[in-house]
């Protein structure tokens, strides 16, 4: 799947969190895209079989389509938390992490996942004593 793609299936995935019902003009309004451009990524991933949209409008995921979004949005949500450990403000590593999340490798991904992981354990006094 493109970039593209998956930023419309993350941006449905935060807006149904919020709004819980999701139709193309949210998207629009929430990315700053026009509804045309929209309605053609919407087909896109209708025949991707990630969305489904009923006859009212209202777009839901199909369990490929939230297995993608979760995904993205997990990564997200783990860039920024790494990049703000670096001392980066949340705005900027918010967006730093939009630009590199669906480009990063698994390997990083994990090792990043691995240093944060460390990190909260020692931050929570969790850390073992090292033998000399």
């Amino acid at each position: 799947m493109h970039e593209s793609g998956e930023m419309y299936l993350e941006t449905i995935l935060s807006l149904g969190r919020k709004n819980n019902i999701v139709r193309a003009v949210d998207i629009s309004n929430e990315m700053g895209i026009s509804k045309a451009s929209v309605s053609r990524a919407l087909a896109r991933l209708k025949s991707q079989a990630c969305i489904i949209v009923d006859s009212e409008g209202r777009i839901a995921f199909t369990e490929k389509g939230r297995r993608i979004a979760e995904t993205i949005f997990h990564r997200h949500q783990v860039l920024t938390e790494f990049f703000m450990s670096l001392g980066v403000d949340r705005e900027t590593a918010a967006a730093d992490a939009c630009k590199i999340e669906h480009d990063i490798s698994d390997k990083t991904f994990d090792a990043m996942c691995a240093f944060l992981e460390r990190r909260r354990d020692r931050a929570a006094g969790g850390e073992k004593a090292e033998s000399v």
